[in-house]
C-alpha cells in the first residue's frame, strides 16, 4: 500500500481493509498526520479504539509499530535509552593496565553499549515506523517536557554521543484517557482527535465487520444492549473490543437470540467488575425480560 495516501478517502478505505472503521474526523486527522508529519494526540474514554487506530495505521501502511506503554514513574531510561553498565564494566576490566581514561571513555560510550528503548528505536529506525505513545496521561509533566524535543525536531540528544536525528519520519500517535490535563506545550505540537463510543449504527457495522457470521438481528440486539450497559454508572463500561468479543462468544455457543437467559450467561464477557455485574443483571436483565414478554 502507498506510504502516503493520496486522499482522506484512500486512507479511510485502507483502514477499513485493516479492519478499522474510521469516522470522517478520524480519517481526516490521520490523513493530515501522514502528510504533515505532525504527531496526533488522541483522547477519549478507555476502550473506544485509540490504540487500535495506531495498530491499523501500522497494518495499512506496512510500517512496524513501535509502542511505548506509559505508566506512573516512567523515566528516560525506560522510554529513550540507557547504557549497558555491566557490559561497560567488563570492557573497562578487560582494558590493559595503564590505558588512559580518555581512551576507555571513547571505547565504552558507543552504539555497542547503548540499550535503545521505544522512543530512540523509532527515531533511529532506517525504515519509517508508527510510534505509539500509549496513555501519556499516566506520566508526569517532566516526562512530557522530555518528549518536546522528539516531537518538535524528531531528534534525541545523547550527551556522550551527540544528537541522533530521525533516519526516517515516524507517524506518531499519543493516546490519553483524559485522566489529567496535558501541558499546552505538548498539545501545540500535535494534531488533536477526540474519540468517543460510536453511535449504534457505527458500532453495528464494526461488530458485523469482525463477526460477519452473526445473525444481523442478534448483532443489532447486542449493540443495543451494550448501549444500555454504557448508560449505567459502572466502574468500567464495555469497550468496543468487548462488544466484538461478545459477538464472537454468541457465535461460539450457537445463540439463536439474545434473551434474558443468554444475557445472564454471557454478560461477564462485557462486564468485568463484581459490583457492575449486580447492577447490570438487575437493570438490563429486567429490561430484557420485559421486552421478551412484550414480544411474546
Amino acid at each position: 500500500m502507498a506510504d502516503s495516501p493520496a486522499s482522506v478517502e484512500d486512507l479511510r478505505a485502507g483502514l477499513r481493509d485493516a479492519d478499522y472503521l474510521a469516522g470522517e474526523s478520524t480519517a481526516l486527522v490521520a490523513y493530515l498526520a501522514t502528510r504533515l508529519g505532525k504527531p496526533v494526540l488522541v483522547e477519549g474514554p478507555a476502550g473506544v479504539g485509540k490504540t487500535e487506530l495506531a495498530k491499523a495505521l501500522s497494518r495499512y501502511l506496512s510500517r512496524k509499530l513501535v509502542r511505548l506503554q506509559c505508566y506512573e514513574g516512567l523515566d528516560e531510561a525506560k522510554a529513550l535509552y540507557e547504557w549497558n553498565y555491566r557490559k561497560q564494566l567488563l570492557r573497562i576490566q578487560a582494558e590493559a593496565e595503564g590505558t588512559g581514561w580518555n581512551s576507555v571513555h571513547d571505547d565504552i560510550f558507543g552504539e555497542e553499549f547503548l540499550l535503545t528503548r521505544p522512543l530512540l528505536e523509532a527515531i533511529s529506525s532506517p525504515e519509517p515506523v508508527v510510534l505509539l505513545i500509549d496513555e501519556i496521561d499516566k506520566t508526569d509533566q517532566e516526562f512530557e517536557a522530555m518528549l518536546l524535543e522528539i516531537l518538535s525536531d524528531f531528534q534525541v540528544s545523547i550527551p556522550e554521543m551527540g544528537t541522533v536525528r530521525a533516519a526516517s519520519m515516524p507517524i506518531v500517535l499519543l493516546t490519553s484517557n483524559n485522566s489529567r490535563e496535558l501541558t499546552e506545550a505538548l498539545k501545540r505540537r500535535c494534531l488533536y482527535l477526540w474519540l468517543d463510543y460510536p453511535e449504534l449504527k457505527a458500532e453495528l457495522e464494526i461488530v458485523r465487520l469482525h463477526a460477519p457470521e452473526l445473525d444481523e438481528t442478534i448483532a443489532r440486539r447486542l449493540v443495543e444492549v451494550v448501549g444500555m450497559v454504557r448508560e449505567l454508572d459502572l466502574k468500567k463500561p464495555p469497550s468496543i473490543a468487548e462488544s466484538i468479543d461478545w459477538a464472537r462468544a454468541l457465535l461460539l455457543i450457537g445463540a439463536e437470540d439474545l434473551d434474558q437467559q443468554v444475557f445472564r450467561d454471557t454478560m461477564s464477557v462485557i462486564v468485568k467488575h463484581r459490583t457492575d455485574l449486580d447492577i447490570v443483571a438487575e437493570r438490563v436483565g429486567v429490561r430484557l425480560a420485559a421486552s421478551s414478554r412484550g414480544a411474546s
